[in-house]
């Protein structure tokens, strides 16, 4: 993990995730891609529900399980690298366009859009900008 506390400032030194990003070690309970917004797996029990994740499901009115993006892929049981709060590449729909667009998971698993007035979940995030091939950079929200 990294700390909140001492924070290297070096300019592009990594090019998924930033210096002020926070990164959690999780366990895999399904398949994940790199770049898939994850929630936690509540079908597990116990803490469990917050030691496992899976990718993201598509949750009318918005997922409010999701906890951050996968930077490692993994299958069901594999360690999986999450950014739970700051600079990430998410998986998003083609309707981010801009920087500013806050997001939520709402029609496609694993994927952002812009978040709506009617939608009642959390936002997991902002854009930074654009997508590209399904892919935009994000600002995580810490929600864990």
């Amino acid at each position: 993990m990294r700390s909140r506390i001492i924070q290297r400032l070096e300019a592009g030194a990594l090019s998924s995730v930033s210096n002020r990003s926070v990164v959690e070690t999780f366990i895999a309970g399904g398949t994940i891609a790199v770049g898939d917004w994850v929630s936690f797996r509540t079908a597990s029990t116990g803490t469990d529900r917050i030691l496992t994740v899976i990718e993201a499901a598509a949750v009318a009115l918005g997922n409010t399980l999701v906890c951050g993006v996968a930077l490692t892929a993994a299958t069901v049981g594999q360690t999986v690298e999450v950014c739970v709060g700051g600079y990430a590449i998410a998986n998003c729909e083609a309707g981010v366009g801009a920087a500013g667009i806050s997001l939520i998971v709402v029609a496609a698993a694993g994927s952002a859009e812009g978040n709506v007035a009617a939608n009642t979940g959390i936002p997991c995030g902002v854009s930074l900008g654009a997508v590209a091939a399904g892919l935009a950079p994000v600002w995580v929200y810490s929600n864990f």
